[in-house]
């Protein structure tokens, strides 16, 4: 059995700066239309997470925490159970500690809600990786931004990734800080990790800035990521 952590609790001063700039209303990125004005950013990422096969979605939600639950169709909000982070003011690891300590699955697929362009079919890869690894409870797998297979670098490391909840809960658990210098403590204590190659070129991009949003939506190949309009 397997869970899904989806946070989405960020400041999203990048893109709200970008608009602003740009004299477009102001929104928090999460609830921008990217698939021909159906489905915004999170009801994308939503719905991959959600064909990858997990049995129970966590979405941890703080800043604009209204502005994103009055985005969502009621078909995702139906889908997800939603976590608030108490203060919202925190970072990543504080909103993954979170999510982690209130699904009842071991086994986790810990997912940013800006990232919808990761297929269902990576996110298998993902979990297959960890499920057929030689010591599950040892490993974490997850989309590689250098090398892919068994690393020998903690170089690289983000999310999306799936593993045992227990590995990383005890290092998160009074920290309040990004993921990447957690994630090389837990290289560094031994953990294997291993690097997924992505299945579309598309997948390596985080929707940071408007720009980042506009080219996601003018390339992405809806054949290739299934999406049912």
């Amino acid at each position: 059995m397997v869970g899904a952590v989806i946070t989405a609790a960020g400041l999203n001063s990048r893109m709200r700066s970008d608009l602003k700039e740009l004299n477009l209303p102001i929104k928090n990125k999460l609830t921008l239309p990217l698939v021909n004005n159906k489905k915004t950013i999170l009801e994308c990422t939503i719905y991959n997470v959600l064909n990858a096969g997990v049995n129970n979605i966590i979405l941890v939600l703080g800043h604009y925490i209204e502005e994103i639950i009055d985005s969502l169709n009621d078909y995702y909000l139906s889908k997800v159970k939603i976590v608030e982070n108490k203060p919202h003011d925190v970072g990543l690891s504080k909103s993954l500690y979170n999510g982690l300590t209130n699904i009842d699955e071991d086994y986790v697929l810990c997912v940013s809600g800006d990232q919808p362009t990761v297929s269902d079919i990576t996110y298998k890869n993902i979990l297959n990786i960890l499920f057929n690894s030689p010591n599950i409870d040892n490993t974490i797998s997850f989309l590689r931004r250098r090398e892919y297979g068994k690393l020998d670098t903690a170089l690289g490391l983000g999310m999306p990734f799936a593993l045992n909840k227990n590995i990383i809960l005890p290092y998160i658990s009074s920290v309040d800080d990004n993921l990447n210098p957690i994630l090389r403590k837990i290289f560094d204590s031994g953990v294997d990790f291993y690097g997924v190659k992505e299945e579309f070129d598309l997948e390596l991009i985080n929707i940071n800035h408007y720009k980042d949003f506009k080219f996601v939506s003018e390339n992405i190949d809806l054949n290739n990521y299934n999406f049912r309009l």
